[in-house]
């Protein structure tokens, strides 16, 4: 879906602002019905054409400022507007799914994620994810997120594995929450990427938006992007795969995998921004190492490690013995 810049209004909040979509159309789309150009643009999983009209009936959806039906046939330059509706809150309940945690006291947990789990409810994904197993260990989390992310202050993919903090408080999850915003929490990343990278170290300095062809993918764009920047170290080559310690300083959604294709070598076994499988993984080889951060009520710098999955092992042995 090719749409011009999406342009964020000053007067929303930081959460309502994402919300809010515009898009001006290109003359690629003019004649396409507005239920058909929305769907597509807006991309949201879980998100069907027959909910998108009910949007447009309700009046979330504006061509121009006005609302319209359906079957409005879009022109070059309608300016569309779509403010989805709130969620009605569900309940989320506590599942006692077993948990790996590294770490724990009365005001942060730290678990290691395995591949496939999803951090927080959303659209297809009302179980089993992290919030639901915190729910039933801890009792208390902070609710600052909500009710279908209490506790969660970061979030990594749901194929991604590795370390993963939340918060038991508010008060524990505001100083969470500002060291992620001043980028002085260590995050550490281990990831196989397909080629071989010349230069042992570097810098990726490049800003991320969205995907103006599919509104559920990121890209390296100067619209409507955001400052993203990662650093890697090379580890080791093997055949034609490059190992990497790659470190966070933003944390942007999708951002090592984006930043990976931006510079023609995308991580092994990524299903979205990479090549076809070549190697037996069930997501991207992609593990969240190392994360450090400063105790929100002692003030004591905690750094904690978790090692490689075995199946992320697994494929690294049989290059290593190819």
């Amino acid at each position: 879906m090719k749409q011009d810049e999406t342009q964020t209004p000053t007067n929303l909040s930081a959460d309502q602002a994402e919300e809010l979509l515009e898009w001006i159309v290109a003359d690629t789309f003019a004649g396409d019905r507005i239920d058909k150009y929305v769907t597509e643009a807006y991309g949201e999983e879980g998100t069907s054409r027959t909910q998108i009209q009910e949007w447009i009936k309700s009046g979330a959806v504006k061509v121009n400022g006005l609302t319209v039906k359906s079957n409005y046939k879009i022109a070059e330059g309608d300016r569309v507007t779509v403010q989805p509706p709130e969620p009605e809150e569900t309940e989320i309940l506590p599942e006692d799914i077993p948990l790996d945690i590294v770490y724990e006291d009365e005001d942060v947990i730290v678990i290691n994620k395995p591949r496939g789990m999803v951090v927080h409810p959303a659209l297809g994904h009302s179980s089993g994810t992290v919030v639901n197993a915190l729910l039933h260990h801890c009792k208390d989390l902070s609710g600052i997120n909500g009710v279908k992310r209490p506790g969660i202050v970061h979030r990594i993919d749901k194929d991604t594995s590795g370390l993963l903090m939340a918060a038991k408080n508010d008060m524990a999850h505001a100083s969470l929450a500002g060291q992620l915003k001043e980028h002085t929490v260590t995050r550490k990343y281990i990831a196989l990427a397909h080629g071989i990278i010349p230069h042992d170290h570097g810098t990726i300095d490049a800003p991320i938006g969205r995907d103006p062809q599919d509104r559920k993918l990121f890209m390296v764009t100067d619209r409507g992007a955001k400052h993203a920047v990662t650093h890697f170290l090379v580890l080791e080559r093997i055949i034609d795969y490059t190992l990497l310690e790659l470190r966070l300083e933003t944390g942007r959604t999708h951002q090592i995998r984006v930043h990976m294709k931006y510079i023609g070598h995308p991580l092994a076994g990524d299903p979205v921004y990479g090549r076809a499988k070549t190697v037996d993984l069930k997501g991207q080889a992609l593990h969240a190492a190392v994360l450090g951060f400063i105790h929100p009520r002692t003030g004591e710098e905690l750094v904690f490690e978790a090692p490689l999955p075995q199946d992320f092992e697994d494929v690294l042995h049989a290059l290593r013995t190819r």
